[in-house]
């Protein structure tokens, strides 16, 4: 791993990307390009090893009732935002199925970040995330809020890197908090689920001393974004750290990435451009934030520190 420090890309959108913009506004591109991403990656999953159709299949036959009345949060008004379609599913995350297929879509995705790494990617890259973490913070945290903890793979990682701290697991989604339980009580572990937006967390003021925010950020528009980022400057201690975690605007695989291949990413990232646009710097400094690091983690992703 290279801790290289990178600045936020703050290019205007280039011609390649402004045609693969105007491809997706024709809903039947849309919808073509969504079903030939799906179909992308739940056929590399499945040379990978990944069992996509038995695992789902295995989902359906559980009775979940229990675990989404004790999770979910009825009154919870979702942000616009959220009712967005996401990764080719047209209710995003507020579905059974895209609760079930998320974590073997994590490894279909992160099965290239580096040649070799096959299945193993998406565990190498959240070992990348760690190991900075472990740099730049010398005093092992507390009381962790892990912000859009989706099904718990995340949230997981952490309380193996930080046995000895509190985990809360935050996200908009009951399906995936869902499955996070499920998991959970599967490996005894014991994490508190929170069914909340991550701009609104309900938390105490100084109630944690890290904020993580694992592959969170290309999923939000700004005004999310910077919501998220003022509510974790609000929930965290004195010399309490926010750590992101996403991809890299500056990364060759991004900067060259075939116009094909963009419209399929894009087609399931509505908010793609606003994250590549933003400008972290300045939205962490006008939070509060200081000591803001920027390192990459791995070929195609970065980690964003900033310190209270």
């Amino acid at each position: 791993m290279t801790l290289t420090k990178t600045q936020p890309d703050l290019n205007r959108l280039d011609l390649a990307s402004r045609f693969v913009n105007f491809l997706l506004s024709i809903k039947p591109l849309a919808d073509f390009a969504k079903s030939r991403a799906r179909k992308m990656m739940i056929d590399r999953a499945e040379e990978l090893g990944v069992p996509w159709r038995d695992n789902v299949k295995g989902f359906e036959q559980l009775n979940w009732d229990e675990q989404f009345k004790a999770i979910a949060k009825q009154d919870l008004e979702y942000p616009e935002y959220y009712l967005n379609s996401f990764h080719a599913y047209e209710s995003g995350n507020l579905s059974w199925l895209a609760a079930w297929e998320v974590e073997s879509a994590a490894y279909a995705v992160h099965a290239k970040i580096w040649s070799e790494a096959g299945i193993e990617g998406d565990t190498q890259l959240r070992d990348s995330y760690h190991q900075v973490l472990k740099k730049f913070i010398a005093k092992s945290p507390q009381d962790i809020v892990d912000v859009g903890c989706g099904v718990g793979m995340s949230t997981f990682t952490l309380q193996e890197s930080y046995p000895d701290a509190n985990l809360t697991g935050l996200d908009l989604s009951p399906y995936f908090l869902s499955v996070a339980q499920h998991r959970a009580q599967q490996q005894n572990r014991q994490v508190n689920w929170l069914h909340n937006a991550g701009e609104k967390t309900e938390l105490p003021d100084n109630c944690c001393d890290l904020v993580s925010a694992c592959l969170v950020f290309h999923e939000l528009p700004q005004d999310a974004a910077q919501g998220i980022i003022q509510e974790a400057r609000r929930i965290l201690r004195p010399g309490g750290y926010l750590a992101i975690m996403d991809m890299n605007p500056q990364s060759a695989t991004f900067q060259k990435m075939p116009p094909y291949i963009l419209t399929l990413l894009k087609s399931t990232e509505p908010f793609l451009d606003q994250y590549f646009d933003l400008d972290f710097e300045k939205a962490l400094t006008n939070a509060g934030f200081s000591k803001i690091e920027s390192v990459i983690n791995s070929p195609r992703h970065r980690t964003i520190l900033a310190k209270v």
